[in-house]
């Protein structure tokens, strides 16, 4: 703990708070006196935290780092190789720039090479809410010779419409606001196995009866924080929302009804207790979700705990027609002789090519391409990613704002604050204990968050409408660490301010947000820049 204070009063902030010589309030130290950075530059969200050093941790932490900043590369041996034989993006830093949340989304095709568009394709059943069984959950948009992108990122295209909510987008006042939502267009010529001849026995493919979403990616940093929260802690949030009936929408029974329900996805059943990451609350614990999980499905370099390539919910769809693709038949064996040289998978090597590139598809057992060790360090670094400290804690405005935010009932879904529990590491694949990983024991965090799903009921809404509560700690410095243009908050950059996220909150009537909406639309300029001064400072 001395020496987590010696590394949290190294610097003063741009906010012009100095940890040295003034006495900082307790919400100033956002992750916490072992997860706080006082670094708010445009590098504020790469730090490592104090617990991170303090475990001499620090070393493994940069290796960590290293790989999260770097591209992952098709080549067969030599560093970070292994990248396909489809994937989403090639690195991290594609989807996180600078470990922030992806930027805004612009007009026009949708550019899925370009470094920070961290918006991955959502493509749905409109009547179930179901992910297609013919793409993977999310989409891998590029292959590595001669394998062919299941999704052609450049038939895709993305447009933005405006809305009008029920006060006309401008306030009492006559200051106006503007809303807008994307709408994603993807063909079917754009679908791989389309053009290879599969037909959707729902039909939904060829009548493009499909839809397609924008969910944007979060910041990484904070997650380790997040993980060493207790169970009972959540579950105790869940029992008292729904003992207080504010919510119109209620709690989302396939996650809590009178107790907590899993969903089963994964690895994560029941006695690895209620999920915490992702929009849709599918993932938890860390050490199985979150990067854990995208450094291997998003890039699909295998490791020794996932043997396998992620390819579509349905496991064997794009095996089946890739397969039977001339040209993939045509270049597979220089492919596989780079993979597999000594020909130690036989199954690979046969005279029936179609054969040969579905059972390499398919397989359980394909070489590690990512090391035990850089797997450890991919995830000290995860784990050990810093919360930036609150800005500006002493200016008047950021603490007027602060209690109004209170005041009208923001707090009640951005819950301000939680105290970390032992935090004992647990992993559902058995891979990290005790000890292997940064730990946040007993520290008291403000994310602003209550990390229970709720509905907002917006316009071309997220899949299936119930979304996770997104911690605001550190939002406020996106533009700054990344050089976005906007702000680009919500789960699709919809809103490119404050202003535009509070006011799609109460965009319907229905929203569970509706009632504090109307109330900062009520409240006069002065109080609404307020509470903007406060969000855009924790």
């Amino acid at each position: 703990m001395a020496l987590a204070a010696v590394a949290l009063v190294g610097c003063k902030t741009e906010g012009g708070d100095d940890p040295q010589t003034e006495d900082m309030p307790e919400w100033y130290y956002t992750g916490g006196k072992l997860g706080t950075t006082t670094n708010t530059s445009s590098m504020a969200f790469r730090q490592s935290t104090p617990a991170t050093d303090n475990a001499g941790m620090g070393r493994a932490f940069a290796q960590g780092d290293n790989i999260a900043e770097k591209d992952f590369v098709t080549n067969a041996s030599g560093r970070q190789h292994g990248l396909g034989p489809v994937y989403v993006r090639a690195s991290c830093q594609h989807c996180h720039p600078n470990y922030s949340h992806g930027t805004s989304v612009p007009e026009g095709t949708y550019d899925a090479a370009h470094q920070g568009n961290g918006t991955l394709l959502v493509v749905i059943n409109p009547t179930t809410q179901a992910y297609v069984p013919w793409l993977a959950g999310m989409p891998q948009l590029f292959g590595a010779e001669p394998f062919k992108a299941p999704v052609n990122p450049d038939m895709i295209s993305v447009s933005w419409k405006t809305a009008t909510d029920e006060h006309g987008n401008h306030f009492p006042d006559g200051e106006t606001y503007e809303l807008r939502y994307p709408e994603v267009k993807m063909p079917k010529e754009a679908v791989y196995v389309y053009n290879q001849g599969y037909r959707d026995p729902d039909g939904l493919l060829e009548t493009e009866g499909y839809e397609v979403k924008l969910e944007n990616t979060i910041g990484v940093y904070g997650t380790g924080l997040l993980d060493a929260i207790t169970d009972e802690d959540i579950i105790a949030q869940y029992a008292k929302e729904e003992a207080d009936g504010k919510l119109k929408n209620g709690l989302n029974p396939a996650i809590y009804a009178g107790g907590m329900v899993q969903t089963g996805y994964y690895k994560n059943d029941a006695q690895w207790g209620p999920k915490r990451f992702t929009y849709a609350l599918s993932r938890g614990p860390l050490q199985d979700a979150a990067g854990a999980n995208a450094i291997w499905n998003i890039t699909n370099v295998t490791r020794s705990d996932r043997r396998y390539h992620y390819l579509d919910l349905n496991g064997g769809i794009y095996a089946e027609y890739a397969s039977k693709d001339p040209e993939v038949q045509e270049g597979f064996a220089d492919y596989i002789a780079k993979i597999d040289p000594n020909k130690e998978h036989p199954e690979w090597h046969t005279d029936n090519m179609e054969a040969n590139v579905k059972e390499f598809l398919l397989s359980k057992s394909l070489p590690a391409e990512m090391s035990d060790d850089e797997f450890t360090q991919v995830m000290i670094w995860h784990r050990g990613l810093a919360v930036p400290a609150a800005r500006n804690v002493k200016d008047e405005k950021v603490l007027r704002g602060k209690e109004l935010f209170s005041q009208i009932g923001c707090d009640y879904c951005h819950r301000p604050t939680w105290t970390t529990g032992p935090d004992q590491v647990r992993d559902p694949n058995g891979f990290f204990k005790q000890g292997d990983l940064p730990t946040y024991p007993n520290q008291k965090i403000w994310p602003y968050t209550d990390m229970v799903q709720h509905k907002l009921c917006m316009e071309n809404d997220i899949r299936t409408g119930w979304c996770r509560t997104t911690p605001l700690w550190g939002r406020g410095l996106h533009k700054k660490a990344t050089g976005d243009a906007y702000e680009a908050r919500m789960h699709d950059t919809r809103a490119r301010n404050v202003i535009e996220a509070i006011m799609w909150h109460g965009y319907s009537n229905q929203s569970d947000a509706y009632y504090p909406t109307q109330q900062f639309y009520n409240l006069p300029k002065e109080d609404r820049d307020a509470i903007v001064a406060f969000i855009n400072a924790i």
